[in-house]
């Protein structure tokens, strides 16, 4: 299926609201432990609820997408997450922590905009965003070629290298999220996190476990 001219404008400003829910109070919280920069070309597995997946992130196609990439994967900041938005032949989204006091504290963490150097092609992951310079832990993986969000400054930084089916597995019949469908609330998963998923959302898939394998 291929979007159309007038859902083309639609699919791409849903995209940029989706990186960002709303106001959440910061909460005070330890210094975290220095991370080390990540390689030049690492791998990261996901065990899911579906089963596992791997990325290759190449740090060269967006390096600071790269980077936080790398960081949140070290703290274990996706462990537990949900899969909250999964749209059929578009894309599969998560990245935001089960626990809301995390969440706070990464909401307003953003990191500057990567130039587009890789195209969004079918498996490729990106960092959602709400705008100019405002990605933060948010990223989506492309269930087809979504190469149109080129030119609005969405940058890959890795693509599925094993297991791309496991992902086009993942529980997708709740559809997307407000205001386009009957999904799951951004702003509700930040504030209440996977406890309003469980009881509102209980068949979503999610992750167990993200490691760096090589």
């Amino acid at each position: 299926m291929t979007l159309t001219r007038y859902s083309i404008p639609i699919a791409v400003i849903y995209l940029f609201l989706a990186g960002c829910g709303g106001p959440v109070p910061q909460q005070k919280a330890e210094a975290p432990k220095k991370i080390e920069p990540a390689p030049d070309v690492f791998r990261v597995q996901f065990e899911t609820s579906k089963g596992s997946f791997v990325l290759e992130v190449t740090k060269a196609w967006a390096p600071r997408g790269a980077e936080r990439f790398w960081e949140l994967v070290q703290r274990k900041f996706y462990d537990e997450a949900r899969f909250f938005r999964v749209v059929r032949n578009f894309v599969v989204q998560f990245g935001l922590n089960g626990d809301p006091k995390v969440s706070a504290f990464w909401q307003n963490a953003y990191i500057a905009d990567d130039p587009v150097k890789q195209s969004n092609k079918k498996g490729t992951i990106c960092f959602a965003k709400s705008g100019p310079g405002t990605r933060t832990t948010q990223v989506f993986i492309s269930l087809r070629d979504n190469s149109v969000l080129d030119k609005d400054g969405f940058a890959p930084f890795g693509t599925v290298v094993e297991g791309m089916d496991v992902v086009e597995g993942l529980y997708s019949s709740y559809g997307d999220g407000p205001p386009r469908g009957t999904g799951p609330e951004q702003d509700r998963i930040h504030r209440e996190g996977n406890a309003y998923l469980e009881q509102r959302f209980p068949r979503l898939d999610h992750i167990i476990k993200a490691k760096v394998v090589q």
